[in-house]
């Protein structure tokens, strides 16, 4: 089986947050269970290029992987390069999984794959939902939709991370088929050990800091808070909503309160352990690989109904869901502070049920006979 993963950007390109960890996790995995992946990518490393030697096949921790100059500098990651050599190398692959949609890599990989008459899997990574049609470029994206996307989707498999992810791409297009496999998340092998409970209650965002995260609905909800508290926001952004949201927090005289952590990388766990709750109020998340990072250190969190996890979230009893409204966030936040026994239930038993939930052997599995049945029809 030789499969090729295709996507705008590649590790090290971490500024473009879940995805790009996803995608290599994916093809690491596979490498190891000997299935021959390679990956195209771009040189994309947000408005700058990776320090990478382009169109020559690299070894990046396991995997092959070819980083090739793009014209553009925006999302839409226009690569003739990789292009061309998708056009002659296509037919030498078994499966072409594509992932993230909107922008040209993907695009014109998808129809030179079907062109070539090679299957296609797509894995939106949260870019095609209702939401992705509401938020930016509408007018461009209902055209390409129409007139290029809606076709060729129709024609591929669609990969997608959770039940939500799946009804919202199936009000949208009717691929060949929609199949439901979560994301691989890279955890810690140690168990983690607990902390003692804080005089204060530690709260966390951690993410990408841009308006589909809804930060703002978290802070325009903490002057409504009734309890001593500490909110650490963890990740970056637009350097200008950046400072819109410390504006707002200043006008809401909660600054004091907030912590502004920036990026976290190799610090990441042992941040997530150290507090008691995770928030993510998302207005669109098809998975949240943040979510089970925070599970497996024993943190509980609360999630809007639109991201992907929430169900999971739910029915394992590993924390709380709340409507996506300053007032719904601050009520729930406040009901959460007085629930420390569930708190400490889930710091005990949240860790065991995701590393078994989220084995890797068991998912690599999954991944490699989603393949087997794509590639024989």
């Amino acid at each position: 089986m030789r499969v090729l993963q295709i996507c705008a950007a590649y590790k090290p390109a971490f500024i473009y947050g879940g995805p790009t960890m996803s995608v290599s996790m994916l093809s690491e995995q596979l490498s190891k269970a000997g299935v021959y992946t390679e990956v195209y990518a771009t040189t994309a490393n947000g408005k700058t290029e990776l320090n990478v030697a382009p169109n020559k096949p690299l070894d990046v921790d396991g995997v092959t992987v070819t980083y090739f100059k793009r014209i553009t500098k925006d999302h839409s990651h226009f690569s003739p390069a990789l292009l061309g050599k998708l056009w002659k190398e296509a037919n030498t692959f078994d499966v072409i999984h594509i992932h993230a949609w909107w922008n040209l890599v993907s695009l014109f990989s998808c129809l030179i794959g079907l062109v070539r008459n090679v299957p296609v899997v797509v894995s939106p990574r949260g870019t095609l939902s209702p939401y992705s049609f509401q938020n930016k470029n509408i007018g461009t994206k209902w055209l390409i939709h129409h007139l290029l996307g809606k076709p060729m989707l129709k024609r591929s498999i669609i990969h997608v991370t959770s039940k939500r992810e799946s009804d919202a791409i199936a009000a949208i297009v009717t691929p060949k088929r929609i199949i439901n496999l979560p994301n691989f998340v890279k955890l810690p092998a140690e168990v983690p050990v607990a902390c003692p409970t804080p005089d204060i209650f530690k709260l966390l965002f951690f993410s990408r800091v841009e308006e589909k995260k809804g930060l703002d609905i978290l802070i325009n909800a903490l002057p409504f808070l009734t309890f001593p508290y500490r909110l650490t926001i963890a990740g970056d952004g637009n350097v200008n909503y950046v400072n819109e949201m410390k504006a707002l927090a200043t006008k809401n005289a909660v600054d004091g309160n907030v912590i502004w952590a920036g990026f976290q990388s190799d610090n990441k766990f042992k941040l997530l352990r150290e507090h008691q709750l995770l928030i993510l109020p998302s207005h669109d998340e098809n998975f949240g690989n943040v979510i089970i990072e925070s599970l497996s250190q024993g943190t509980a969190v609360l999630v809007s109904p639109f991201v992907g996890l929430c169900g999971y979230v739910i029915e394992k009893k590993l924390g709380w869901q709340c409507e996506l409204n300053a007032a719904a966030v601050s009520n729930m936040i406040n009901f959460i502070h007085g629930q420390q026994e569930a708190l400490n239930n889930i710091r005990e038993k949240a860790p065991d049920i995701i590393h078994t939930d989220f084995d890797e052997v068991k998912l690599i599995k999954e991944y490699r006979d989603m393949y087997n049945t794509i590639i024989n029809g």
